[in-house]
């Protein structure tokens, strides 16, 4: 299977890049391809996201997702230009229902309970936590997990090499989302960054 093909499911670390430069596409890209964790969540931040996108996107050995999604707009063009995830930093019904008719896996941003049983009434069992690190990270998880057997977890926010690891291990968590990785300088040090996941030392 290529890797534009695997699920963002696959992953346990989703690497989040906001890109302000379109050359750093290429670094960041090589540099996860060559690390082993060909995988990457672009923000649409700024004015760069869909051009960075679609880049990402059009690569061919990335699994590419679209986060910041805001609104069923944003949301049409993401997947237009070939997203194969969506990931919001809210829960937004008509956002959610738009991708989910479309077939795409979706990851809504969840932070309350209420927010967590909502997402659970529109069929989803796998949500982003967020902002994790400013509400209590993995003791927040322990709490929810109580209540939410069927759910499972994306902490997103504050989440470093210093948390990573705690997070993982715990069996509500599918994945955590950080900016770390793709933050590093070169290629090879994504690489390396990227690397440390695969080998369970992040």
């Amino acid at each position: 299977m290529s890797a534009a093909a695997r699920s963002v499911f696959d992953f346990q670390v989703v690497p989040l890049a906001a890109i302000s430069d379109l050359d750093r596409v290429a670094v960041v890209g090589d540099g996860l391809v060559a690390g082993g964790l060909p995988v990457v969540e672009v923000a649409l931040r700024g004015d760069l996201g869909l051009a960075a996108l679609e880049q990402f996107a059009n690569r061919g050995d990335l699994t590419v997702g679209a986060g910041t999604v805001l609104s069923v707009d944003q949301a049409r063009k993401v997947l237009d230009l070939g997203a194969s995830f969506v990931v919001t930093p809210g829960l937004d019904p008509e956002v959610v229902k738009f991708v989910q008719d479309a077939g795409v896996p979706i990851i809504p941003g969840t932070l309350t309970p209420s927010e967590i049983q909502a997402a659970r009434a529109m069929g989803l069992h796998k949500v982003k936590l967020f902002p994790a690190g400013n509400f209590g990270g993995l003791n927040l998880i322990k709490a929810y997990a109580g209540v939410f057997r069927d759910m499972q977890f994306m902490p997103s926010g504050g989440v470093n090499p210093a948390t990573v690891a705690d997070y993982l291990a715990h069996p509500s968590v599918f994945a955590a989302s950080g900016s770390w990785i793709v933050e590093a300088p070169s290629v090879d040090e994504i690489a390396a960054l990227a690397a440390q996941i695969g080998n369970g030392t992040a």
